[in-house]
């Protein structure tokens, strides 16, 4: 049976939730609403918190554990959502994941376990890992295919823990040549492989989209020039895809290859969804003159995010 004999459970644009802090570093759970609100009302097929975009390695677990719970109560089943239980303890991501599930997500994603830059795990070890993560709950899981966590996955192996691991069914795949490897897992995994998806703010979506992913896991900040785009691919008007694709790319662009996981928050401090686009330090703040650019490629596009709180 082909992948596309299965209806995936999930398909789309997910954008990743930025987490938002106030000026001094703290969580600021009344713009975190906005956030979600403003991005449900930009199109999102389904959200994703906590994720590395969302600055996860720099919360707290107790933090961690309090946004789970208040934006999966605040969403309030508008649309699914993607909780990210990374840890490098199999057990630690179990129990991250159990509650996720608890709290009403649709799904979690997990990066196989590393731990900085030299501890890694053979394969034998992630197949274990998640198939202990697998045993703990009854949703799908998300592997996360990025080279933040230094740990080659080939497409021949990840097709075989869709096979061998019962709910692992989606991959999100943002490594050099992803068009190629999504490619690669499709026709090897067969149908076990539910949801082939890239991610890295949609940098090489058309490609992607062509080679037969399902969904796309970009930044959060114009979900609807996104949207366009995945939706006019879908339902089969390719050449309209590919002009949108070349209108939005400048800021697709900006966003990944200049401002990184700050863009999403500049642009919504810019339209005034949020009051600080502040990250938590260390992480040091966009260059004025970075920024200035990204909204003057954003203004351009007239995204909702300038004009959804006005």
């Amino acid at each position: 049976m082909s992948p596309s004999a299965v209806a995936p459970r999930f398909t789309g644009v997910f954008p990743v939730v930025p987490t938002i802090f106030t000026e001094q570093g703290e969580l600021d759970l009344e713009g975190q609403k906005r956030c979600v609100d403003f991005m449900i009302d930009a199109g999102a097929n389904g959200l994703s918190i906590l994720a590395n975009f969302s600055e996860q390695f720099s919360l707290a677990d107790d933090e961690r554990q309090q946004l789970t719970e208040l934006m999966l109560e605040y969403v309030a089943g508008r649309v699914p959502v993607i909780v990210t239980t990374t840890h490098y303890s199999a057990r630690i991501c179990a129990a991250r994941s159990r509650h996720a599930e608890a709290a009403g997500a649709a799904m979690i994603m997990a990066m196989p376990p590393y731990h900085g830059a030299t501890i890694r795990v053979s394969e034998a070890g992630i197949h274990a890992f998640f198939r202990t993560v697998s045993d703990a709950i009854g949703i799908p899981i998300m592997i996360q295919d990025a080279p933040v966590s230094g740990t080659p996955l080939s497409a021949a192996f990840l097709a075989r823990l869709a096979n061998e691991i019962e709910q692992v069914a989606y991959f999100k795949i943002e490594v050099p040549g992803t068009a190629a490897k999504l490619r690669e897992l499709i026709q090897l995994g067969g149908s076990a492989v539910e949801g082939p998806w890239d991610g890295e703010e949609a940098i090489t979506l058309l490609a992607d989209l062509d080679a037969g992913a399902t969904g796309s896991m970009t930044g959060g900040g114009y979900v609807d020039g996104l949207r366009q785009i995945f939706d006019d691919y879908r339902a089969g008007r390719r050449d309209a895809a590919v002009a949108g694709y070349a209108r939005w790319l400048p800021l697709i662009n900006y966003e990944n290859r200049q401002c990184g996981l700050l863009a999403c928050k500049a642009l919504m401090k810019e339209g005034g969804v949020i009051a600080s686009d502040a990250g938590r330090a260390p992480l040091a703040p966009l260059h004025p003159t970075t920024r200035a650019g990204l909204i003057e490629v954003a203004r351009s596009l007239d995204p909702l995010v300038l004009r959804w709180a006005r």
